[in-house]
Formats: structure tokens, sequence, C-alpha cells
């Protein structure tokens, strides 16, 4: 699989809930970071016209 990097930036809080929750999930940031975006509904195809 090929990867691509994204940075983004976090409050102080929310990077220590990540930090945290990770830890206590015995995961990685970035796994717990793809199983939410995992959860997200798949978006919708535009149709050419819809681009106008």
């Amino acid at each position: 699989m090929k990867t691509k990097q994204l940075r983004f930036r976090l409050s102080d809080r929310r990077f220590s809930k990540l930090q945290l929750y990770a830890a206590q999930a015995d995961k990685t940031m970035t796994q717990v970071i793809e199983e939410l975006l995992d959860t997200l509904p798949e978006p919708k195809q535009l149709k050419k016209d819809d681009c106008n």
C-alpha cells in the first residue's frame, strides 16, 4: 500500500486525548486516526453536471 503524509494542527488537549486513548487501546495514533476515518460514510460521486 502506498502511503501519504498529512500534517495538521491539534490543540494540546486534543493531542493528549489522542495520545492517551492510543496508549490505553495499545494502538498507534495513526491506527486510531485511520480507524476513525474508516467510520466516515463513503462520499457520493459527483456527476459532470454537478461540477459547474
